[in-house]
């Protein structure tokens, strides 16, 4: 029996946009990868299937019970992080018990549970979490100490199914490769929105959500994907043959009626003309209209169906819109200076369309660091790490589109940087993004994660002037893998100057930029990026 089911789920947002229509399909009890382009409605799916949201019509059947970490960990700061792991309870009554309080309650509570400490603090070492996170709240972790803690109390709760949208998001280099080891030795089943391939690879299957149908291909993303190229080749192969096909049938069929036309007008003639008894030129006048009324039938038919098998074939081709991000051209000449970044010991300057990737572990200060940069609130001091900007203005895009208006429409959050643009030129050019039609029109708060980057990313290069520095803030994390694939395409064709933090080392692998600087304890220094497989 499969994990999970779902028996033709719909659902409905309430302003009426569908965002799964009539879905169908199973996930079995390993790791699977769950993979689409944005709006596709994986989060949607997995929210259905944690019953966050409930189905407009349809049902999901869990064979357990299910856990669930969203792509966003909302928590309260105050929260211990016990609580977070699900033990605060029998912890505090051990801890209870054993400073002499014997209520017959602290019993009840810890049970059997009298490890509850020590199997903790030794889940939280497995997640490379200190010790002594377990006397903490989650207001003292960094975002990606707390996803790791919150994964950490789903495995200690053993949920017979989990869920995770994203889990990678937030987590530096280090913590992506603990998490990659607690995926490995996972028990029960797994669910993982992802555009981490390096994630994806450890996964048993692969399911993909197209178009409202979930298929479930048999192992990593890298065979899934070797297999979907080679079937959308072998697709597009078969669709030109159908239409060599079909124009061969058109070409007999036309020339077939010319022959029949000339037979029967020649039939005619001779009937007209006299030149043979009345009779017998009649008959093969009546003989070629026969002729002709058959084989126009049978050519026609013939068409028809080389007709339908050019339509069969289309249908395999996938048409997918790809955003078209063109970015603006600042024209930044090769000896301009665009920046400097440096710390107590030395300096770097950013000169002309050079492209720089900032890396380091969460909480060294990267996203503070950009903010001073560009002026948008530095946050605490970094001390002696700090940065100039030698230009008039630079465009920059945070971790989190959190300025976006949630209750303004895409329109009106995009005309708000390009007041003086027409709303029809506007629309145009969110129809690059692949903002179009009602999408346009809707809330941003309504969007999914990748369409509300995709809208500030348009407000930010749709501005006038294009900004000679583009500064952007883990700009993957909220793509589809194809959609990262265009961003990378964009970037290394600018003109400009780009400063990036990333900790997808595959991603700034295929950027190829020409200084590395890593941010730790106060110091940056230059490295090298480390070998990606498939980068």
């Amino acid at each position: 029996m499969p994990a999970l089911t779902l028996d033709h789920v719909s659902f409905a947002w309430p302003d009426g946009s569908v965002a799964l229509a009539d879905v169908s399909g199973t996930f079995g009890r390993g790791r699977t990868g769950l993979v689409g382009r944005n709006g596709s409605g994986k989060s949607t799916l997995l929210r259905l299937a944690a019953g966050e949201l409930t189905p407009t019509s349809g049902r999901i059947v869990a064979d357990g019970d299910v856990a669930y970490l969203p792509q966003r960990l909302a928590v309260d700061p105050a929260r211990p992080v016990a609580d977070l792991l699900g033990i605060a309870g029998p912890l505090a009554a051990v801890r209870a018990i054993e400073a002499g309080d014997v209520d017959p309650a602290h019993f009840d509570a810890v049970g059997d549970d009298w490890d509850v400490e020590a199997r903790g603090r030794a889940a939280l070492a497995e997640a490379g979490l200190p010790g002594d996170a377990l006397d903490r709240t989650v207001g003292m972790l960094s975002g990606g100490e707390a996803v790791l803690a919150a994964l950490t109390g789903i495995r200690l709760r053993g949920a017979a199914i989990t869920l995770l949208d994203e889990p990678t998001n937030n987590l530096d280099r280090d913590a992506r490769l603990r998490l990659h080891d607690i995926v490995r030795g996972w028990r029960g089943a797994l669910v993982v929105v992802s555009h981490d391939t390096e994630l994806l690879e450890l996964m048993d299957d692969t399911a993909e959500l197209y178009a409202d149908e979930l298929t479930v291909f048999g192992g990593p993303y890298s065979q899934w994907r070797s297999w979907l190229d080679a079937e959308q080749d072998a697709a597009a192969q078969a669709e030109r043959d159908a239409e060599r096909a079909l124009r061969r049938e058109k070409r007999q069929r036309i020339e077939a009626e010319v022959k029949l036309a000339r037979r029967a007008r020649t039939a005619r003639r001779a009937e007209a003309e006299k030149r043979v008894p009345r009779i017998v030129a009649h008959g093969r006048r009546m003989a070629a209209e026969v002729s002709a009324g058959r084989l126009g039938v049978e050519m026609r038919e013939k068409e028809s169906s080389a007709r339908d098998a050019l339509d069969a074939a289309g249908l395999r081709v996938r048409d997918d819109d790809a955003i078209r991000i063109d970015l603006p051209d600042p024209g930044v000449p090769a000896t301009r200076r665009i920046a400097t970044l440096r710390d107590a010991e030395r300096s770097w300057v950013v000169q002309g369309p050079e492209r720089v990737a900032l890396t380091g572990p969460n909480g060294a200060g990267k996203s503070t660091l950009l903010r001073a940069l560009v002026g948008a609130g530095g946050g605490p001091a970094l001390g002696a790490v700090g940065g100039t900007l030698h230009v008039d203005h630079a465009a920059y895009l945070p971790q989190r589109v959190d300025d976006l208006d949630d209750d303004a429409s895409v329109l009106d959050a995009v005309r708000a940087s390009a007041p003086h643009t027409p709303d029809r030129e506007l629309r145009n050019r969110l129809a690059r993004f692949l903002l179009r039609g009602a999408v346009v029109d809707r809330s941003v708060g309504s969007l999914s994660g990748g369409e509300r980057f995709r809208v500030a990313l348009a407000r930010l290069l749709l501005a006038d002037p294009p900004p000679p520095l583009l500064v952007l803030d883990e700009p993957t994390n909220d793509l589809d893998i194809d959609t990262v694939a265009q961003l990378l395409d964009a970037l290394r064709a600018y003109r400009g100057a780009v400063l990036v933090v990333s900790h997808d080392d595959a991603f700034l692998a295929r950027l190829d930029p020409d200084l590395v600087l890593e941010l730790r304890d106060g110091v940056l220094a230059e490295r090298e990026l480390a070998p990606v497989n498939g980068a």
